[in-house]
């Protein structure tokens, strides 16, 4: 576990937060800001509205700036780091200087997302956002966003004090020791939830996570354990868990996760187009999984 007094925003078990929509696809704000203070009951370290798996692409700019705040005010900006994601350098820069006005201290930030950009992009992207003060947690998804954030290029990122620590979801757990030899100060984060304690054991300092929100006990035992070096009590613990944690890294990962909450008693609800219901094998399969580890004892 992280010393408190050298704890960063970032380190510890960072939940990716899901949005508890309505079924008229409406924010349940009160639902949100009940979640985000759940989570942190449960021994999770700081949540991040307007991520990804928050839908954060689908909201009004009226609707993203009031989860930052319900966020806020249900567990205080210490505990918030906002993804700031968004297609132009200078939306990215607006979303990090209202969480840095909402109290936070730290932002997550997509490189850019609308077209393949090239490394004169990306370090333009950066250095913008990085005028507001905040840290940046650099996220990189070369999956969805066609922009892989090399080793290479997030040490130069670091060395020139844009970022201070990357979310890393290539699925490459090699890269870890790869960017601890390039950039030993920048803080590694597991981003996906299926090789968390792969990028433990290789010195993650952090893991923004996906299945906290239906299962945070268990899942913050897991990281607790594995970053310990306990893997005698963390490998099994993780392989109870991998067949949900696996589906953090599939297209259907907020629907998965969203439908695991609900099974587990939490307010998941439906997600908004295009992304649409899973398909029946995928539900059942979904469904078998969060079951088996819910009669385990597993919350």
């Amino acid at each position: 576990m992280n010393n408190p007094d050298t704890r960063r925003p970032w380190h510890g078990v960072l939940v990716a937060t899901a949005l508890p929509l309505r079924e008229d696809l409406g924010i349940d704000y009160d639902a949100y800001a009940a979640h985000c203070a759940w989570l942190i009951e449960e021994g999770c370290d700081a949540v991040v509205p307007n991520g990804s798996l928050g839908e954060y692409q689908t909201l009004t700019a009226e609707e993203r700036a009031s989860v930052v705040d319900a966020a806020v005010s249900a567990v205080g900006g210490d505990r918030v780091v906002p993804g700031v994601g968004a297609y132009g350098s200078a939306e990215s820069r607006r979303w990090a200087q209202y969480a840095a006005e909402a109290g936070a201290k730290a932002v997550m930030l997509l490189p850019p997302n609308a077209y393949r950009a090239d490394e004169r992009a990306v370090r333009a992207h950066y250095a913008a956002v990085a005028e507001v003060g905040l840290p940046i947690i650099a996220y990189n998804n070369p999956h969805d966003t066609k922009v892989d954030l090399t080793p290479e290029l997030l040490a130069s990122l670091h060395a020139d004090g844009l970022v201070q620590a990357v979310k890393e979801f290539s699925g490459d757990v090699r890269r870890a020791y790869r960017i601890s030899e390039l950039a030993p100060e920048l803080d590694l984060l597991a981003g996906a939830d299926d090789v968390l304690l792969e990028l433990a054991v290789a010195g993650a300092k952090g893991w923004v996570a996906g299945y906290p929100n239906a299962l945070p006990r268990a899942t913050v035992e897991l990281y607790r354990a594995a970053t310990a070096g306990d893997l005698a009590s963390a490998l099994p613990l993780y392989r109870q868990l991998h067949p949900l944690l696996r589906w953090d890294s599939r297209t259907e990962f907020v629907q998965a996760i969203k439908l695991s909450m609900d099974l587990a008693g939490r307010r998941g609800g439906p997600c908004r187009p295009p992304r649409g219901p899973l398909e029946p094998d995928q539900a059942a399969a979904v469904r078998a999984a969060t079951e088996k580890v819910l009669a385990a004892g597993l919350r």
